[in-house]
């Protein structure tokens, strides 16, 4: 079975523009494309009301939703292959289930309004913390396209060995399709321990620590381009703490990839829960099993 690519979609201007980016996103892999649009009924007793004022229903206005999303898919690839689901459940639940068997999630940042708003920020953070797929958030300016964006590269944390291999395999793909540089990213500290009596023997171990750094940041790279000869690969290794350095690096990328453990319940991490926040590039999460 073809997995799709799920969009998360509200009918806001915001998810709309989400539907672009996947819809670009979908075609690049040469998968379908799925809309999902979770339709729960809060304040149920609200729709005989509703009917009676002659107002739409909650199935007219969700049939609504999917049918404006669709048609803006379709004009973004007229050979896309499309689905939809509408759910009555939770959003977050409704994505989950979606997304075990998806290839990635799709959402938006904001949605319709204030309140609206602040839901979907907390259904973007909560679906990226437990998604079982890789959870793509449109962040800052995306250009509302996926294919040939205007930075040309995709930027990837990397962190300790062996915690963040499936976000730079993510990353990989991600260029190579793209056709654009890969920049990886590995941050280290400065010691505060064993200065001794002189500062040039702090410095020596400073640089010990910077050397580990750049080794484990070239092994991991080394494993993930091994069959993509084709992709164009900076290592960047930076000096503080990771979420600065990738927030800067954002600015630089129309891709940001991060990544996340699972095994141990919900957990972003310091690092991505900032750039989820305030990228400026969409922020891919990717799932690094235990």
């Amino acid at each position: 079975m073809e997995l799709p690519l799920v969009v998360g979609i509200d009918g806001s201007e915001h998810s709309l523009r989400a539907v672009d980016w996947a819809a670009d996103e979908a075609a690049v892999r040469g998968v379908p494309l799925r809309l999902v649009h979770a339709a729960s009924r809060e304040g149920g007793s609200d729709l005989t009301l509703a009917d009676a004022r002659g107002e739409p229903s909650a199935k007219e206005l969700a049939d609504t939703v999917v049918g404006v999303a669709a048609r803006r898919a379709q004009r973004r690839d007229e050979n896309l292959k499309l689905s939809v689901r509408i759910s009555a459940e939770d959003p977050i639940q409704a994505l989950l289930r979606e997304g075990r068997d998806a290839v990635a999630l799709v959402t938006a940042s904001r949605g319709r309004g204030r309140i609206v708003e602040l839901l979907l920020g907390s259904v973007s953070l909560g679906v990226a913390a437990r998604s079982d797929c890789p959870v793509i958030v449109l962040r800052g300016r995306h250009d509302n396209q996926a294919r040939a964006g205007t930075r040309q590269r995709v930027v990837v944390g990397v962190g300790e060995e062996g915690l963040s291999a499936a976000a730079v395999r993510f990353a990989v793909d991600e260029a190579e399709r793209r056709h654009v540089v890969l920049e990886a990213v590995r941050v280290w500290r400065r010691p505060l321990y064993g200065t001794g009596a002189a500062g040039h023997r702090a410095g020596e171990h400073a640089d010990g620590h910077e050397r580990r750094a750049a080794d484990g940041l070239a092994a991991a790279v080394r494993d993930a381009v091994a069959d993509h000869p084709s992709v164009h690969v900076l290592e960047q290794v930076v000096e503080g703490a990771s979420h600065p350095a990738l927030l800067d690096a954002s600015a630089r990328a129309d891709l940001l990839v991060v990544g996340a453990r699972r095994g141990h319940g919900p957990h972003l991490g310091r690092a991505a829960h900032t750039l989820l926040h305030h990228s400026a590039c969409p922020v891919a999460v990717v799932p690094q099993p235990a």
